[in-house]
């Protein structure tokens, strides 16, 4: 919970009831818990506040102070900004000396070392954009290596040629061929004018370079930088040594194999792969559904008939003798009538959803399936959001899906426990990370995060200040001395209160009996909680940002390499913790669309509206790197 606010083949994927010791709770803590938080709650490890913003990121904002009404919000979403393309400035190049002897001690001058020095002198007027971090790095390796990569005599070599077709396949990835194009020399042709021929050549060999280095680096790292995104996203660098990348390529005839290890070498990323290529050569679907469509009954849309054709098509006998009279004579309503309501909450029913009869994007998303152009959209985000993890995501590991509603317990390329979740509110949303699984907690304390002392517990405070004593907390001050609630003068403090706040543990406690804590600064973990009936609903997107869970006993037994039974004794004894003594990470992702173990691709709904922010920092990433801009 957070403070704050080519063509491949299709493969399997082979990543991947005790009482409390302690008495009852106190009364009225659970209504209290309903009437403050609508019957979720924040939370965080004791004593645990958010660290200070990182630089160059906007601080969260607090709005009043004193004693007059505050808020501390959650972090923003950010328009990105891709970096501006430099000019190579090929003069540093030009006026190095060859070296007596050379910088690089694994470079060896060939018999084309001279011609290539030869040639760098006409690269003065020569207009070459990169990336900043490229351009440099094409300067210093060319400097401490003065020869070709991609030249060999007068014509292209192997190395150049396999170069060219791996950039050229860059659709298979997801990614923008036109982002990594070098306009190639003809074959075969010749020229009377010796110079320009070379002046051509050296061209072609700093466009290639140029382009490979852009290309190992999107492979890798992605294309956008996630943190510059949102201060929901949080990854760690990784960084990419470019003079090795072409030092490599210098030294070997294995090209294309390097380039596309620079890839997620994951079987998620390849079953996403063959999910595009399946994409790409497809028909769009015959019938399209406003995939955001939200139909009350009494309301209108012209969407609904398209949706009524989709359901009359693929009715059963029992659902035909049901509901066919119905389907037929309303068949073109732009109304949804009363008498549509039990045919919607049939179809919803059978396909396993909450018969609630609203017509909602999960309902639109299982009756007319997810359109073309989204799946391929899904996919495309799918795959730029996996560069941005481990290219390894390991084994033991912990994966939550939040546009899924699901955390999973994935060893050894099986799903040995899947259960469902619950996820940030919209408006307290789940940051997307991943971090190291290190502690089980055992009826555990809940922390109660400073955001929700002063957005949410403040306001009452004030006018009641025993509230908390009466409710099972208790509160310290800054030296650990508890201290009564009523003592403190609530009314005298704005956002920064000097007080520590934390819940009992008991039945009542908004963690339940589970935590599973892998520490990060976002304050985000998973828990068990006393609000079971959210778990039944389609949509759980419900919390105050942590993640709840409906088999918390199950995961706990899976992460601490034992049993279900042995949870349960260990709870029959109140407060305790145990730590995790085995490597497992745990992904707290973001996918609208993921394969299952078999390979198959699911789609679910953007219920942060994360992958149009994505399309957005791609489409400026494109921007920045088209030849018009």
């Amino acid at each position: 919970m957070k403070f704050l606010g080519n063509k491949a083949t299709v493969m399997p994927l082979m990543a991947i009831t005790a009482t409390l010791a302690f008495g009852v709770p106190q009364a009225g803590a659970q209504g209290l818990f309903d009437m403050l938080f609508g019957g979720g709650v924040r939370h965080a490890p004791k004593g645990e506040f958010p660290p200070p913003p990182p630089k160059n990121k906007p601080k969260p904002k607090v709005s009043g102070g004193g004693g007059g009404k505050v808020k501390i919000s959650s972090p923003s979403y950010y328009t990105y900004k891709a970096d501006r393309l430099v000019r190579v400035d090929f003069s540093a190049l030009a006026a190095t000396p060859a070296p007596a002897t050379p910088q690089d001690a694994a470079f060896v001058p060939s018999a084309t070392g001279a011609a290539f020095r030869d040639a760098v002198a006409s690269l003065g007027d020569y207009e070459l954009l990169a990336e900043p971090d490229i351009a440099k790095a094409l300067i210093e390796y060319y400097s401490a290596n003065p020869d070709f990569i991609w030249i060999s005599g007068i014509s292209l070599n192997s190395r150049a040629q396999d170069a060219v077709r791996v950039l050229g396949e860059a659709s298979s990835y997801g990614l923008t061929p036109a982002d990594y194009t070098v306009e190639v020399p003809a074959a075969g042709a010749s020229s009377t004018d010796a110079n320009a021929q070379l002046k051509e050549l050296v061209r072609f060999e700093m466009a290639l370079s140029a382009r490979v280095l852009r290309y190992a680096h999107d492979a890798q790292n992605g294309r956008v930088d996630p943190n510059r995104m949102t201060g929901y996203y949080d990854f760690p660098a990784k960084p990419l040594d470019l003079q090795g990348v072409l030092k490599t390529l210098a030294h070997t005839q294995q090209v294309r194999t390097y380039l596309e290890s620079r890839h997620p070498q994951n079987a998620e990323y390849q079953a996403l792969r063959v999910e595009l290529e399946a994409l790409q050569a497809s028909a769009e679907n015959e019938i399209v559904v406003d995939p955001k469509l939200l139909l009350k009954p009494g309301e209108t849309s012209p969407e609904l008939p398209k949706l009524l054709t989709l359901i009359a098509r693929n009715l059963d006998d029992e659902m035909g003798g049901a509901y066919g009279e119905v389907l037929s004579r309303l068949a073109t309503s732009d109304v949804y009538d009363p008498e549509l309501v039990p045919v919607i909450k049939a179809v919803q029913q059978k396909a396993g959803m909450k018969g609630d009869g609203v017509i909602g994007p999960r309902t639109v998303a299982t009756l007319a399936g997810t359109s073309k152009a989204d799946k391929l959209l899904k996919v495309e985000v799918a795959l730029e959001e996996l560069r941005w993890l481990p290219s390894d995501l390991g084994s033991p590991r912990v994966f939550i899906n939040q546009p899924a509603f699901t955390a999973s317990y994935i060893d050894n390329g099986e799903e040995k426990l899947k259960t469902r979740a619950v996820i940030g509110r919209t408006t307290n949303q789940t940051s997307f990370f991943y971090d190291q699984i290190k502690q089980v907690d055992f009826h555990p304390y809940w922390g109660v995060p400073q955001s929700i002392i002063v957005n949410e517990m403040l306001p009452r405070l004030r006018n009641d200040p025993g509230y908390l004593d009466r409710s099972g907390y208790e509160v310290t001050d800054s030296r650990g001395k508890r201290i009564p609630s009523s003592a403190v003068n609530w009314g005298a403090y704005g956002s920064n209160i000097p007080y520590s706040v934390r819940q009992q543990p008991s039945e009542a406690n908004a963690l339940g009996e589970l935590k599973i804590l892998f520490p990060n600064k976002h304050a985000i973990y998973m828990h068990d909680t006393p609000q079971k009936s959210f778990f039944q609903r389609d949509m759980r997107a419900l919390s105050h940002g942590c993640v709840r869970l409906q088999d918390p006993r199950g995961m706990a037994a899976a992460v601490l390499g034992t049993s279900v039974d042995y949870i349960a004794e260990k709870l029959k004894h109140g407060h305790a913790t145990e730590n995790v003594t085995r490597t497992i990470p745990v992904y707290v992702a973001y996918f609208t669309a993921w394969p299952d173990l078999s390979g198959k691709v699911e789609y679910f709904g953007d219920v942060y509206d994360r992958d149009s922010r994505l399309k957005q920092a791609l489409d400026a990433t494109e921007a920045v790197r088209s030849p018009s801009s």
